[in-house]
């Protein structure tokens, strides 16, 4: 499996001088901000998209904007690839670096800059963890929406860098709507702000773009975030169906009729069953399917809004309907599903897909999905945000038997050509990074692809930044492929 995705060729020149830029690093930066010895650099060597590890040539740590600067400065200079890193949590190996690349590691500038509560606002450094934020408005009744499932690690910068959603996305949506600003470090250094603390900024839209970069445009050391009021009260409730196309219909019919729950999250039976019996949730286990539909308000709006839902599911044979009765209940039934992904990993190895599907092709795309993952002798358990059609189906395999890690991989392949053809595409908040990047051409034609990465090379002309992720290596202009 180690060799089934291609990475460019190091650069042989840029090699030849290793000795030569880890001393110029050195003069850029204070000891304990770069790590350059072999052994120190292996936790560096992979992120949350395990199979595949390179050793980078360095890991430089910097602490402030201007240190950035620097050594993008630097890099730009002698044409040495730069791979940005957050926590290394991306599940599409997005910070996964090479032999002839810095990796530009943010995890040092985590503060917290300002918390502007009249303007509902926070200016947190790139390396801040998404769930810091929370945790410092909490007390003045605010949050910050978007939340992963790896909230508790993952940072700011890397939300960014992938426009990462989370549960509650169905009602705030994802990272790009609830950006306002960033300080961005181009390629030649240069420092630039995009947007800021108004909700509308005057001229071309380049935050938008900036949002989803996968650290291609630049590097993002500064953001200015949104905060959202606590609502008034907050209520999980449990739907168990007979199976994942029931559940699936029911979903595609709660919006239909114009709900808009805070979240809806899917887990199907093997994916019950995982989180179940780590966190003792109180899971049904019973069904074949489950949804965890949250509501908030007042206790009047949530009221209302359950009859309505409750009916909906009603029309699908729904086997359990179970309202939280506690916030003690609340935190379990969270835990569970936040614990999804690590509570499989105790079981087997797997590989964790992540394609979006329009909510009417939801049932289909499931029904399919299972089909795929048996032709290939796999086993999969379904856990994704079903409000969005988000999907992230888990497929189970042997990492230590290179047939089985191959059809794994087939089969996630497969799948993500299927949430394309059903009318969806590649990606809902993981990114393309290298493992779906040779799937572009399925989603686009030449001609999107070529004005995609003609939108890259304005801002990175030598592609210098994270140079073997999102676009597939052959068909790439020679000059931006070195």
């Amino acid at each position: 499996m180690s060799d089934a995705i291609s990475f460019l060729e190091p650069r042989a020149d840029v090699l030849a001088r290793r000795a030569q830029i880890v001393a110029d690093l050195t003069d850029l930066l204070p000891a304990e901000c770069l790590v350059h010895e072999a052994r120190e650099l292996v936790p560096f060597e992979t992120d949350a998209f395990v199979s595949y590890r390179r050793l980078p040539l360095a890991v430089a740590l910097p602490r402030t904007t201007a240190e950035v600067s620097a050594i993008m400065r630097y890099c730009n200079r002698y044409g040495i690839p730069v791979v940005p890193r957050g926590a290394g949590t991306s599940l599409s190996g997005g910070a996964i670096p090479q032999e002839d690349a810095v990796v530009l590691g943010l995890s040092k500038m985590n503060s917290i800059l300002e918390i502007d509560l009249p303007n509902r606002v926070a200016v947190v450094q790139a390396g801040v963890t998404n769930l810091n934020i929370s945790e410092s408005v909490s007390a003045d009744g605010f949050f910050y929406a978007p939340d992963p499932s790896s909230q508790l690690a993952c940072t700011i910068g890397g939300n960014i860098g992938m426009n990462s959603g989370g549960a509650h996305c169905l009602k705030y949506g994802v990272t790009t709507n609830n950006l306002l600003g960033v300080r961005m470090v181009l390629v030649d250094g240069t420092v630039i702000e995009l947007g800021g603390k108004a909700l509308d900024a005057a001229g071309y839209d380049l935050l938008g773009l900036v949002c989803g970069h996968e650290g291609q445009l630049g590097i993002v050391t500064e953001a200015t975030v949104r905060l959202i009021a606590k609502p008034e009260g907050a209520r999980p409730v449990l739907f168990g169906f007979e199976s994942s196309e029931e559940a699936g219909a029911c979903v595609a019919d709660v919006i239909a009729a114009g709900i808009i729950p805070v979240a809806i999250e899917f887990m199907d039976k093997p994916a019950i069953e995982i989180c179940e019996a780590f966190a003792h949730a109180g899971y049904p286990l019973d069904v074949g399917a489950l949804l965890i539909v949250e509501v908030e308000g007042s206790e009047a709006e949530m009221d209302a809004a359950l009859k309505d839902i409750v009916e909906i599911a009603r029309r699908h044979a729904v086997k359990t309907v179970r309202e939280c009765q506690s916030a003690t209940e609340a935190a379990l039934i969270w835990k569970g599903r936040k614990s999804a992904f690590g509570a499989t990993g105790r079981i087997a190895d797997y590989i964790c897909m992540d394609g979006t599907v329009p909510l009417s092709q939801l049932s289909h795309v499931l029904k399919r999905t299972a089909e795929i993952v048996d032709h290939y002798g796999l086993r999969v358990a379904n856990v994704f945000h079903a409000g969005d059609g988000n999907m992230h189906p888990l497929i189970l395999f042997n990492a230590n038997d290179p047939e089985d890690a191959a059809r794994a991989e087939a089969a996630g392949n497969d799948i993500l050509r299927l949430c394309v053809d059903a009318g969806g595409c590649l990606t809902g908040e993981h990114g393309v990074g290298i493992e779906k990047r040779d799937l572009m051409r399925h989603q686009y034609s030449e001609v999107d692809l070529a004005q995609q990465m003609a939108a890259r090379a304005a801002f990175d002309p030598g592609w210098i930044l994270n140079p073997s992720k999102v676009f597939p290596l052959e068909g790439r202009p020679a000059a931006w492929s070195i």
